[in-house]
Parts: C-alpha cells; structure tokens; sequence
C-alpha cells in the first residue's frame, strides 16, 4: 500500500513521462506533410541520424505537355532531369541541429537547384521548412497530412 508521500511521488512521475512522451511526440518530423501551396506531399522519415524526406504524391502526377508521369525536368543534370516526382528525394545531410531542429540542405524541384535548409518542428501539425542562399532565406509551412 502506498504512503501519501509514495503515492505523490507515483503520480508525479507518471505525469512527467507522459510530458516527455508528448514532448517527443510533438518534436518528431515522421509523417506526410503537405506543402504550402498544396501541390505536393512530402514523406519525412527518420534516415540514419537524421532525416529524408521524399515527395509521395502531387497534385497534378501527369505533366500536362507530355501526357507522362511529371519528371524532374529542371534539374541542371540531364541524367537526373528525367527522374519522376513521385519519389523524388528533397532532403541532403538533413541532421539534427538543436531542439526540433535538422540541418541540412533541400532540392527545389521548382528551380532544380539545391539550397541550405533548416527543417523545424513548429506544432503537432505543422513543419517549418526553410533554404537560404547565401543570407537570403525564406520559407514555408507545411501542414501534417494523412
């Protein structure tokens, strides 16, 4: 049987797991995301000590000019410029870098260029994804999807 001091103590450290637990819930990337502009979802998922992150479904899958799967069509390297979307890896080096924090670098699908890139956990559904060039950076919010 438990003394009130016992008891206390029993409690008290059950509300400090589960706070950890929620803690670590809410600070975990894992899951679809879906882009600012709803265009896309993104996979992120734990990868090594880090993180990847994979697009896994768009908008518009068919590019409207070729009747085909989108490609890839502006990346610099023509090899890699016939990849298709779905798949399409974003995240390079992505490692955490403090509290709900990765580093790293992202590829824009949009320009076919690669940038630095912080990715930040913001809430329980939202991912604060940022790249930077140079000191210039901007960014967006991505909102947990199923």
């Amino acid at each position: 049987m438990f003394t009130r001091l016992g008891l206390a103590i029993t409690i008290l450290a059950a509300i400090f797991s589960l706070q950890i637990a929620t803690a670590q819930t809410a600070a975990d990337p894992s899951g679809v995301w879906l882009t600012q502009a709803g265009d896309a979802k993104v996979r992120v998922s734990k990868c090594g000590q880090g993180i990847c992150g994979v697009v896994v479904w768009l908008r518009e899958p068919i590019d409207s000019a070729t009747g085909k799967p989108a490609v890839d069509d502006k990346n610099h390297n023509p090899s890699l410029a016939r990849r298709p979307m779905i798949g399409l890896p974003l995240f390079q080096g992505m490692a955490q870098s403090g509290p709900n924090k990765w580093s790293g670098q992202i590829y824009n699908a949009d320009d076919g260029n690669t940038y630095a890139s912080n990715i930040s956990v913001a809430g329980p559904s939202t991912l604060r994804v940022e790249g930077c060039v140079g000191a210039l950076c901007g960014g967006e919010t991505w909102t947990r999807s199923r």
